[in-house]
C-alpha cells in the first residue's frame, strides 16, 4: 500500500505519475484513469482514490486546455452541447457512493476503453472535413458521460474523444482541445458534488499535485505542437492493461 510518509516511495510514485500526466495531457486528457490505475495497484483506499483523481484532473486538464486553445484547436460550438448536460450530471454523480467491487468493475471498463483509445482502435482520422454536430445527440452523450464521470472520479475525456472522432464532429486536435475543457468542468463539478455529498478532499492529493502539474505542462506543450510518441503510448497502454486485469479479477 502507498505510504505518504515514505519520501522514497512518494518520489518514485510521483515520477511515474508525472509520466502518466505527460501522456494524457499530450492528447487533451486529465489522466484520471491513469492515476486511478496507479492508486489501485498501490492499494490506495477507495475514499482517497476518487477525490485525488478529480483534483489532479482539474490541474492537468486545465493546463492542457490552455495550450491547445492557444494553438487554436478549440471549437466552442463543439464543446458547449456536451457541457450543458454533463456539468449537472457530473455533480449528481459525484454525490453518489457505490459499492467498492462495482466501483472497481466500472473503473476497469473505463480503463479498457482508455487502452483501446490509446492504441487507436477507435480510429486515427484527422480529417478537416467534419460532419455537423447534432445538438440533441451531443446533449444525451454529455449527460451520460458526465454522470459516470462524477460517480467514478474521471473527467470523461477517454470517452468523449473517441465519440467525437467516430461521429466525425472534429479532428484529433479539436477533440483533444474540447476534451480538455470538458474534463476540467466535469472534474470541478464532480469534486463539488463529492464535497457537498459529505466527502473530504484528502491531504494526500497535495503531495501529488506538483508531479501532475510538471508532467501535464510538458505534455500539453508536446501535444499542442503536433508531436507524438508511439512508444510511450504503448507503454502506458500496458500499465493500464495490468491495472484493468487487477481490477476485474479482485
Amino acid at each position: 500500500m502507498i505510504d505518504f510518509h515514505d519520501p522514497v516511495f512518494i518520489l518514485i510514485f510521483s515520477a511515474i505519475l508525472a509520466v502518466v500526466a505527460f501522456m494524457y495531457a499530450s492528447v487533451g486528457h486529465g489522466g484520471a484513469s491513469g492515476y486511478l490505475a496507479m492508486m489501485a495497484l498501490a492499494g490506495v483506499p477507495l475514499m482517497v482514490m476518487k477525490p485525488t483523481a478529480l483534483i489532479l484532473n482539474i490541474f492537468v486538464a486545465g493546463i492542457s486546455f490552455v495550450f491547445f486553445r492557444q494553438a487554436k484547436h478549440f471549437r466552442w460550438k463543439l464543446f458547449y452541447p456536451f457541457a450543458i448536460t454533463s456539468i449537472p450530471a457530473a455533480f449528481a454523480g459525484g454525490m453518489i457512493t457505490i459499492n467498492a467491487t462495482l466501483y472497481k468493475q466500472i473503473l476497469g471498463v473505463f480503463l479498457l476503453i482508455a487502452i483501446l483509445r490509446i492504441l487507436g482502435v477507435f480510429g486515427k482520422t484527422n480529417s478537416d472535413q467534419n460532419e455537423p454536430v447534432k445538438t440533441y445527440l451531443a446533449l444525451l452523450i454529455g449527460l451520460a458521460i458526465g454522470f459516470f464521470s462524477g460517480m467514478i472520479g474521471i473527467g470523461g475525456g477517454i470517452i468523449l474523444s473517441p465519440v467525437i472522432l467516430l461521429l466525425r464532429w472534429g479532428n484529433m486536435k479539436e477533440a483533444a482541445a474540447v476534451s480538455a475543457l470538458f474534463i476540467w468542468v466535469n472534474s470541478v463539478s464532480g469534486a463539488l458534488g463529492f464535497v457537498l455529498g459529505g466527502g473530504e478532499i484528502p491531504m494526500e492529493a497535495s503531495f501529488l499535485i506538483p508531479a501532475a502539474v510538471l508532467g501535464g505542462t510538458f505534455g500539453a506543450i508536446y501535444g499542442s505542437k503536433k508531436f507524438s510518441n508511439v512508444t510511450l503510448k504503448y507503454i502506458l497502454s500496458i500499465v493500464l492493461f495490468i491495472a484493468f486485469i487487477k481490477l476485474m479479477t479482485v
